[in-house]
């Protein structure tokens, strides 16, 4: 059948199965969109308030639901306000599909107007990209950019179609798409014996989870794994949930903002095996001090990580469920009891603490994994209260903790908590955000309201840019320059504004009646949360310092 190449786009994303669309339409992408609404039947569009909402929205369906997400914008404008959130999502491997729209043709490379190069300027930051000039290429190429986002180490793809191929007719041919093979022909069995014998031969082992185990759906390989070689577990911010955050095992996040327990315990272990991890300089502190006195396996479906940052002793390639289940089958059970029992010690005598008597971030965190016992969906904006959000509430499932770890994106939480919460309706999503980052893309509340998305906009505010100003006091002696944000912005009065229910909280005794509120209302609500602008995330590793340097408030009081 002949279709034009607006029709092809739609019936693409038919094939690949994309129920929901984020966007927003301008000249150039008019084609498509007049197709969208003529298919609004079979695939929802969601305009957001700002095209840079809907690649965080595409990016938070795409984690909430381990599909590929899709968001589209014109030309020029329209499509390089994507493009933070696509680098947002390439750092971080999140598969979705950026469809825009350029000029003609024959308007390409002539200043014209909304033209942009927007394929060059992605270029570094996705897995892919293509610009379609020709009408007969344009099936091949949605259905090629739908396979690499999602295929291997997935990320972002950008498909850039002028305007004159979305009017320009062929013929068009359905085809079945195919399920995508999980990676294991670069599975080795020498490295996997090698693998065995260093764990066979470990005394101390620790296993240091990332967010491929998230990616490849591992958990449960990852359980037994965890059983078999009897060792504790801590993980990166992009690992939350990937192993239960209440089990024993478990000792929290690694790195600088991770718990004494996790630092101290990698940097006395003798194996350290890290899983879908790219150690991150946030992870490490100061690498060459790293894991000083282990041995590392490393387990990625990367090669180019192997080695980047932190050289390993072992590396066995491919998608971890396939290699954590070769390696279940074939290890002996493990007994490293002494171990356990020194890391369970360093747990007891390193708890997380903060100030019970006020009301704070960690409270508040605390009071929000209690009353939804921890099966909500939590997005994140990027500071302070993106780290208690990783400290206080215990990630139990992957996919539950979804947050800008590579690229610190502010404004990124509140467009992935309304993807998120489209992707996994049956969820309670809470974006936890700070009032710098509500700032940033607080445009969105609009988009919740205008399709009743009963997302919960949860603002510590502080009235300051909170982690910078805690970098201000510990490192720059109190210069708190351009960071105090203590100006007249009411966020209740803002919030009703753009249509949605809003509370204010200032006391302990506010928090859960007003968040057990909020969720019965399954309504699009914002909370104002007053806290302190001087509480801090501890403990802490200082810039450039190793891990095991990493200090609380009490040790630098004794100071």
């Amino acid at each position: 059948m002949e279709l034009t190449g607006a029709q092809i786009v739609i019936e693409c994303l038919k094939e690949q199965g994309v129920d929901t669309v984020f966007g927003y339409p301008g000249g150039s992408i008019l084609n498509i969109y007049d197709e969208l609404y003529k298919h609004s039947n079979e695939i929802r569009h969601i305009l957001t308030s700002h095209e840079q909402g809907a690649a965080h929205a595409a990016d938070g369906y795409a984690r909430a639901t381990g599909k590929v997400g899709v968001c589209m914008a014109t030309s020029g404008p329209g499509s390089t306000n994507l493009v933070t959130g696509i680098a947002t999502a390439y750092m971080d491997s999140v598969p979705i599909v950026a469809i825009t729209a350029n000029v003609g043709v024959n308007l390409l490379g002539r200043d014209s107007f909304q033209e942009v190069d927007i394929a060059g300027i992605t270029m570094p930051i996705t897995k892919h990209n293509y610009i379609v000039k020709d009408v007969t290429r344009l099936a091949d190429t949605i259905r090629k950019a739908f396979r690499i986002a999602a295929s291997g180490r997935p990320g972002p793809v950008l498909v850039d179609i002028t305007k004159d191929v979305t009017a320009a007719k062929t013929e068009f041919t359905p085809a079945k798409i195919e399920p995508i093979e999980r990676k294991t022909d670069t599975i080795s069995e020498e490295d996997i014996n090698q693998a065995i014998e260093l764990i066979n031969k470990a005394q101390k082992p620790f296993v240091f989870v990332g967010g491929g185990a998230v990616i490849s759906g591992a958990h449960k390989e990852l359980k037994a794994f965890v059983d078999t070689i009897d060792a504790p577990v801590c993980d990166s911010l992009m690992g939350k949930g990937a192993f239960d955050g209440t089990d024993i095992r478990y000792t929290g996040m690694l790195g600088m903002h991770g718990t004494k327990a996790s630092n101290l315990g990698v940097t006395e272990c003798d194996l350290l095996i890290a899983i879908g991890a790219r150690f991150s300089d946030r992870v490490t502190g100061n690498a060459k001090r790293f894991a000083s006195n282990a041995k590392i396996i490393h387990i990625d479906i990367d090669p180019a990580e192997v080695n980047k940052n932190v050289s390993v002793n072992c590396s066995i390639i491919g998608d971890i469920r396939e290699v954590l289940t070769i390696l279940n089958s074939r290890l002996e059970q493990q007994k490293h009891s002494e171990w356990l029992e020194h890391i369970i010690a360093l747990k007891e005598k390193y708890p997380l603490k903060y100030n019970k008597d006020a009301l704070t971030g960690p409270y508040i965190i605390e009071k929000i994994y209690e009353i939804t016992g921890g099966d909500a969906i939590i997005t994140t904006e990027v500071g302070q209260h993106q780290m208690w959000s990783a400290q206080y509430y215990k990630y139990k499932q992957p996919r539950t903790l979804l947050t800008s770890g590579g690229l610190g994106t502010m404004g990124y939480g509140l467009g992935a908590s309304i993807g998120a919460k489209i992707g996994r309706p049956d969820k309670t999503v809470i974006n936890i955000a700070g009032d710098g980052c509500l700032r940033m893309n607080m445009n969105e509340i609009a988009t919740a309201t205008r399709y009743d998305i009963p997302i919960i906009e949860l603002v510590l505010n502080n009235h300051v840019l909170g982690m910078v100003r805690q970098w201000q006091t510990l490192f720059y002696e109190k210069r708190y320059s351009y960071t105090n944000l203590n100006d007249k912005v009411d966020f209740v009065k803002l919030a009703e504004a753009m249509g949605a229910k809003a509370y204010r909280i200032t006391k302990k005794e506010e928090v859960e009646p007003v968040l057990k509120e909020a969720i019965s209302l399954k309504a699009p609500v914002l909370i104002d949360c007053v806290i302190d602008c001087d509480d801090k995330v501890w403990p802490m590793v200082a810039p450039g310092a190793a891990i095991q340097e990493v200090f609380s408030e009490e040790d630098l009081a004794k100071k």
